[in-house]
């Protein structure tokens, strides 16, 4: 286990005066334990431990401890982290544990970032609850808790808050709490932890705004951004998620009045968003990812006030893959060929170009209405193993040598950006993505989401 300094400074309840909170972070003199090392919490307990050379960091699965600890980065698709990774572990200044008692025994500050799942549409606190047990367990007077996870608003105050007065020996002003948002997109996350974007703060009280400001304004190369309380932070963070939920089912609806319009609704998005009053985002196969089709049920299901709003554009959302195995039926039934019939290969199981994630991939959603429909389908991604997607897995060179029906791009990574398309025999091609713009060999047989036939003519 980590070796305390000989004294340590508490953040919270004025043990150090401000001028010296800086120093004693650097110092080593602020313990900090970090409650998760996932995808973002690995990369956030490595800035922590570049900065205060005294991080522990907690995991309940033994294999991502023993890795941490051997230097050895189990993280994918981070660039730059197993470097810094490799350094902090090899001087001392970030060590991993599974015992997550005694890691908050040496702690000053606590930094709780913890998958916040939803199920059957509403959040699931479990495992922050589990992770605030720990906290709890050797909290003491003076420290410092920070959620980093993303939790419906009020959760600060009305939970996080409350079990720890419940379960540790500390009272209400005690010990500091405040929720401090990670602000962070897989595949640029040490970039994001150190400053890309402001750091957001608020505190359960005044005080607790005042510490997690002192601690992040050495973390981060941006701007501290205080606001008013907890809550408030909380709601920051559902609200940038769910605008852009909105925000995209907004593009989504207008691209399906593209056939009807008999317009290119991107050239239309593209000329309005020549506006500054005007920003709309860009249509297509699905919205997926840990984030944006999730964060709206931690208003949805939590406010008393009706969200139809919300409610819509997830719907609007959920269906945009229906929609492209719809457009891919229409090309289909022109040529008088059954969906059942067809052989399709899939384009794209990320949710995203470049990152090796599937969670509410449309991708994935695709493939399986598809297969529902009796299609042969293939798999093509050049950054996921497609093994457990129950999909016959093709590379990206050997997919021109297939006899294929139909295609649809789900992704767009920039792989596919060098497919011969000339070698095809027409097929159907559906771009989920308007990404391909020279798709030679099928140009007559492309089918855009947002671009009417009138327009592609």
């Amino acid at each position: 286990m980590h070796q305390e300094p000989e004294s340590s400074v508490s953040l919270y309840g004025g043990s150090s005066p401000a001028a010296g909170q800086d120093t004693a972070i650097r110092a080593g003199q602020v313990p900090v334990t970090v409650y998760g090392l996932g995808k973002m919490g690995l990369p956030l307990a490595t800035v922590l431990a570049e900065v205060t050379g005294n991080t522990i960091g907690v995991d309940v699965d033994p294999s991502v401890v023993g890795a941490v600890n051997d230097g050895d980065c189990p993280v994918t698709g981070e660039p730059g982290l197993p470097d810094v990774l490799r350094t902090v572990v090899a001087d001392g200044s970030l060590v991993a544990t599974t015992e997550g008692d005694a890691a908050a025994d040496s702690a000053t500050v606590h930094v709780v970032i913890v998958p916040t799942l939803v199920e059957d549409g509403s959040p699931d606190l479990t495992t922050l609850r589990a992770a605030v047990s720990a906290v709890a367990s050797g909290l003491d007077p003076g420290d410092l808790v920070c959620i980093e996870s993303t939790v419906p608003p009020g959760t600060c105050d009305g939970v996080v808050l409350q079990q720890l007065i419940a379960e540790s020996d500390c009272e209400r002003g005690e010990f500091g709490v405040a929720f401090c948002p990670e602000r962070t997109a897989s595949g640029r996350a040490l970039r994001d932890v150190r400053g890309a974007y402001p750091k957001v703060v608020g505190g359960v009280d005044d005080e607790s705004t005042q510490a997690a400001e002192a601690l992040y304004d050495v973390v981060t190369d941006n701007e501290v951004h205080t606001v008013g309380d907890a809550t408030t932070a909380e709601c920051v963070k559902i609200f940038e998620g769910v605008y852009r939920d909105v925000n995209i089912a907004l593009a989504n609806e207008l691209a399906t009045l593209a056939e009807e319009l008999g317009i290119d609704v991107f050239e239309a998005i593209e000329t309005a968003n020549a506006q500054p009053y005007c920003d709309l985002h860009r249509p297509g196969s699905g919205v997926g990812g840990h984030c944006i089709p999730y964060y709206p049920y931690f208003l949805i299901d939590t406010c008393d006030t009706g969200t139809p709003l919300l409610r819509r554009a997830r719907r609007i959302n959920d269906a945009m893959p229906a929609y492209t195995v719809g457009k891919l039926c229409e090309g289909l039934g022109e040529r008088g060929l059954a969906l059942s019939d067809a052989t399709v290969a899939v384009l794209g199981f990320a949710y995203r170009p470049g990152v090796d994630e599937t969670r509410e991939s449309p991708g994935v959603a695709i493939a399986s209405l598809l297969r529902d429909a009796g299609a042969a389908v293939v798999g093509v991604d050049p950054v996921v193993d497609l093994d457990t997607a129950d999909v016959r897995s093709v590379p990206i060179e050997d997919l021109t040598g297939m006899d294929l029906d139909a295609l649809i791009l789900a992704t767009a990574h920039e792989e596919f950006d060098d497919i011969d398309w000339s070698v095809f025999e027409s097929p159907i091609l559906v771009d989920g993505r308007n990404a391909l713009d020279d798709a030679a060999g099928v140009a007559d047989a492309v089918m855009t989401i947002g671009i009417g036939e009138r327009a592609r003519d």
